[in-house]
């Protein structure tokens, strides 16, 4: 069965055909830039590891744009403010409820803003603290908490999401700079084991997009 399982998962995000990540260039002021090295890396781990057949090279894109619908997930980070005007929040809404997935990691300093704008695009949701049973969790890697890949506060990683009609459609990393752990190795000079996690962290973040 395992076997079988298995060979579903591999022969399912073969079918993905040249799809393309990419990174929300908000408003705001905040550094949406932050870790370029970041989601190329990424993508080459899960072409190389989980079979997908992602492009090389994520798209910038701005959250108000109609082009927003031709990536299946996109990232937002940084260390700032960030602002939703109203036409951002009908397109981001509106992407987000046809199918579309966010994932935003925190580099330390866009937690509050980050909340305030995402309850303009869901004002009557909240984060949730999703638990460590979540398939999100459990893709072709397991874990059994999120990688702390920085210390800032002495407080423990999190992951946070937005549920809509039951749907997990934002993964939310806080106090883990899970995409710090992307990085080319000689930006931080993580050790090799914990950037190993994080990029499977980040992996099971892009099966669990395609396959939702």
């Amino acid at each position: 069965m395992k076997y079988i399982i298995s060979l579903f998962l591999f022969v399912s995000l073969q079918l993905i055909q040249a799809q393309e990540l990419a990174i929300l260039k908000y408003d705001g002021g905040g550094d949406w830039y932050a870790n370029p090295t970041s989601l190329p890396n990424l993508i080459a781990f899960c072409n190389q590891n989980i079979h997908t057949k992602l492009k090389d090279k994520p798209k910038v894109v701005a959250p108000n744009s109609v082009e927003l619908f031709n990536y299946p997930m996109v990232f937002i980070t940084g260390h700032g403010n960030v602002f939703f005007d109203d036409d951002t929040v009908k397109n981001l809404r509106n992407y987000l409820t046809s199918g579309g997935f966010l994932h935003i990691s925190d580099n330390y300093g866009i937690d509050k803003y980050i909340r305030r704008e995402m309850k303009k695009v869901f004002p009557k949701l909240e984060f949730q603290e999703i638990p460590y049973n979540h398939p999100i969790y459990h893709q072709t890697y397991d874990f059994e908490r999120l990688p702390k890949i920085h210390e800032h506060d002495n407080k423990p990683a999190q992951g946070f999401g937005i549920f809509y009609e039951g749907r997990l459609v934002c993964f939310y990393d806080y106090q883990c700079d899970l995409s710090d752990g992307w990085e080319d190795q000689t930006v931080h000079h993580d050790p090799q084991e914990l950037r190993e996690k994080a990029l499977k962290m980040g992996a099971n973040l892009v099966q669990y997009t395609f396959m939702n």
